[in-house]
Order: C-alpha cells, then sequence, then structure tokens
C-alpha cells in the first residue's frame, strides 16, 4: 500500500503524490524557563506550561507524470492559507492543524517522469483525535470522559439562560435571545454566527473551562435546556 495524507480535505494522492512516514511520530518540546540562582547549585525549572509546535517532515515520491503533478501540487500547497487540517494515512484514528512551510527541491529521475522530495509543515503541537469531534449532546446533568492525559478546550453550543456547571468551574449565560450560544474555549469567544456574544457570559475566575482527564460532570442549571459538547480530545 502507497501512503497519503489530505491537507484541508484535499487527498495528495490526486496529485499522484505519495510519502514515507518516518518523520510522522515526533514529538513536540515542552516550553520551559531554565533560571540560574547564584550560590545554589543546579538550576531552577519554570514551566510555561505550554508545548512548541514542531516540524514536520514527509519524504514524499511522485511516480508518474512528474511535470504535471508537482506543478499542480505546489500550486495547491500555496494556496493554502495558515492552518488546515493534516491527516495521514499512518494515523487515521487522529489528525494535526499544520501550515506548509517552505519550498522543496525535487530530485528528477531522468526523463522527468519521477521524482522524489520533501514536504515541510509547521504543525501545533497537538494530535486531535478524530474521536474529539463527536459531539454529545445532554440535556439533563451528566457527564462526559476524557480518555487522554490532557486537558481539552471544547466547543459547547448552548440552549438557554441559566448556569452551566462544568466541574468546579461554571459559565453563566444571560439575555440570550437567540437560539442557542456557541462558547469556543480554545479560542475564548463567545457567538452566534458572527456575532460577538461575549457580553453573554460570565466565567468562573474569568477563564474558560476545560476538560481534565478522566469525568467531567455537566450541571444543566434553571433555564439550561440543552448543551452540545464537541470535546477536542487530543495526545501528542
Amino acid at each position: 500500500m502507497r501512503n497519503y495524507f489530505t491537507l484541508n480535505g484535499t487527498d495528495s494522492r490526486d496529485f499522484g503524490v505519495y510519502i514515507s512516514g518516518q518523520g510522522t511520530f515526533s514529538a513536540p518540546q515542552m516550553a520551559y524557563n531554565v533560571i540560574e540562582v547564584p550560590g545554589r547549585n543546579g538550576a531552577l525549572i519554570g514551566s510555561e506550561k505550554r508545548l512548541l509546535n514542531l516540524q514536520l517532515t514527509y519524504p514524499a515520491f511522485i511516480y508518474s507524470n512528474f511535470k504535471q503533478n508537482i506543478a499542480d501540487f505546489r500550486n495547491f500547497l500555496l494556496s493554502q492559507v495558515g492552518y488546515q487540517r493534516l491527516q495521514d494515512s499512518y494515523h487515521t484514528t487522529e489528525f494535526r492543524m499544520a501550515l506548509y512551510e517552505g519550498a522543496f527541491e525535487p530530485e528528477v529521475v531522468p526523463k522527468n517522469n519521477a521524482g522524489r522530495f520533501e514536504i515541510v509543515f509547521n504543525c501545533k503541537p497537538q494530535r486531535f483525535l478524530v474521536s474529539g469531534e463527536t459531539v454529545t449532546t445532554l440535556t439533563a446533568s451528566g457527564s462526559i470522559t476524557n480518555p487522554t492525559e490532557f486537558d481539552s478546550q471544547p466547543l459547547l453550543r448552548v440552549y438557554g439562560n441559566g448556569i452551566l456547571g462544568i466541574g468546579s468551574q461554571s459559565i453563566t449565560i444571560a439575555g440570550v435571545t437567540d437560539p442557542y450560544i456557541d462558547i469556543d474555549c480554545e479560542m475564548m469567544d463567545a457567538f452566534y454566527g458572527p456575532a460577538s456574544r461575549n457580553d453573554k457570559i460570565t466565567l468562573t475566575d474569568y477563564n474558560f473551562p476545560t476538560l481534565a482527564p478522566g469525568t467531567n460532570n455537566f450541571a444543566l442549571g434553571s433555564g439550561i435546556t440543552r448543551v452540545e459538547i464537541t470535546p477536542r480530545w487530543w495526545r501528542v
């Protein structure tokens, strides 16, 4: 089987491009500060509690019609703006958010029928789980289980006004007249369609909720009729 990737929904095989997966198993680096203290042995480590972007390199191959395929593929890559969803056939249950980075210099066989090159992406550190895109709907208080070792930042669609409890955190929603309000805990934004609704929510300690590893309890207060949770599970 020849392996491939999809970027922003487009399959590399559409351009005759196939990949090797030897660079797909790398892990991100933790961001931290090293503090040297005069008169003290060793160093103090201050964690920033975040992971750094990583560089993902695919060795890539085109086996036929190289001249046309490489031209079309190059134009496709350079037309992508910002982070895009990247998924490959080595890791079918997860995906990354990736930015195409840099040019490539193909090594072409005689008669220009085939060639090989490297494709480099600048990726967010998370390997997002496809299962984390499944929406869980609660119409009464209940729970959802985070199967990973990391806090996730969910997308919440909340119907009604009132207090939504998430573990020890809560969101108070008031004055919403739209059918629902979307609360994106990663983007730290509340909205309905293109319209901001940040003035309709109040957060515990001004922090957007996260879903911790293990069981997360949801308490739907009076006036909250339904919540749809897209959990966005991830691992590294």
